[in-house]
């Protein structure tokens, strides 16, 4: 009796924890995208982004040090990009090698053991920053600045959050998930960069309107990281949903259209698909679905809102952007199946020749 006393009170502290952290989520989120947009700041939807990412890989609040000392290593690993901009340039060929290079080292560094947030970072600067750098060398640095802004921005948020929603005393840390093994993180990692490529070197013909795009494909890219086998339906589910959540948002925010109901509504669509990310409503998805559905919103949303301020047709751009997502969700898809298929007839083959 004792004992299932015990575990009943371990689940309800651990569902309480969670509970926290979906909040936290949800408002850190929705601040950051108030704080972006509300200032004004160059590609604002980079802060909630990223704040997404920081809020679901990081349980406590970063010491300040320690935060600048991340915004500072991210400051310079994304800059290695700006590396790849002159090869871009003058020897194309080269350059998308060297690039392709670059996202598999960034994505097998995570897969191995590595920091998964700085990771996240090396491949999002590898990406973003040389592609745009191609067109203009003062958008790259508009990118650098806008991630290390969103990313300072989110180590405050992350710090206010746990100040305004702590922690419960019984709670205990998450245990890290273990790292795949080297021949399973060396082939996730060539395929994550498979995934990447295709949309990066779409962005080379128009980097400025293309760099959600980039961004989009860099989170499928980090949601394929994985052994799952409906990693590669969920690409494709988490892009449709993420549409239709952007949708209903655009609907919500047209009852009445001010930055406090943009901040609320915000938290309280974070809030629905966090309960699901940290599975206080349990699916069948993984988090990386939720995860993946929420970036997706916020990226749609983001750009519909620029579109609406710069004066341009929102239901149109919003439609072919749309199609350029789902056009890049289906290659994925077809991607991993493609290179899964092919890995297991060489196992087979292998093992029956032995």
């Amino acid at each position: 009796m004792s004992t299932d006393a015990g575990a009943s009170a371990a689940a309800a502290a651990a569902t309480a924890a969670r509970s926290r952290r979906a909040l936290r989520l949800a408002v850190g989120t929705a601040l950051c995208l108030a704080t972006s947009f509300g200032f004004q700041w160059a590609i604002p939807m980079v802060a909630p982004v990223l704040a997404v990412f920081l809020f679901a890989t990081v349980g406590r609040p970063l010491p300040a040090k320690a935060g600048l000392a991340l915004a500072l290593l991210v400051m310079a690993t994304t800059g290695t990009g700006l590396l790849l901009i002159p090869f871009l340039r003058h020897a194309p060929l080269s350059g998308v090698l060297m690039t392709a290079l670059g996202l598999f080292l960034a994505f097998r560094y995570g897969l191995r053991g590595g920091n998964g947030l700085v990771s996240t970072f090396l491949v999002a600067g590898i990406a973003l920053i040389s592609v745009a750098g191609t067109a203009d060398m003062g958008l790259a640095l508009s990118v650098i600045g806008a991630l290390a802004r969103g990313l300072l921005l989110g180590v405050v948020m992350l710090a206010v959050c746990h100040w305004l929603i702590p922690e419960p005393g019984t709670a205990t840390p998450a245990a890290k998930p273990p790292a795949p093994v080297v021949s399973d993180a060396d082939w996730m990692a060539w395929r994550a960069t498979l995934v990447v490529m295709p949309a990066f070197l779409l962005a080379m013909a128009d980097p400025a309107g293309y760099l959600p795009i980039v961004m989009k494909a860099v989170s499928l890219g980090r949601q394929s990281c994985t052994t799952a086998r409906s990693a590669a339906t969920e690409l494709l589910g988490s892009t449709l949903l993420g549409g239709l959540l952007a949708i209903l948002f655009w609907f919500a925010l047209g009852l009445s259209v001010n930055l406090w109901m943009f901040f609320l509504w915000t938290i309280l669509f974070a809030l629905v698909v966090a309960r699901r990310l940290f599975a206080i409503r349990p699916t069948r998805a993984t988090p990386g679905f939720w995860l993946n559905s929420l970036v997706t919103m916020i990226i749609l949303l983001g750009q519909s809102v620029e579109d609406s301020a710069a004066g341009k047709d929102v239901y149109q751009a919003f439609a072919v952007r749309m199609g350029l997502f789902i056009g890049v969700s289906l290659y994925g898809v077809f991607m991993l199946r493609w290179l899964d298929h092919r890995r297991q007839r060489t196992v087979s083959t292998a093992s029956t020749t032995i």
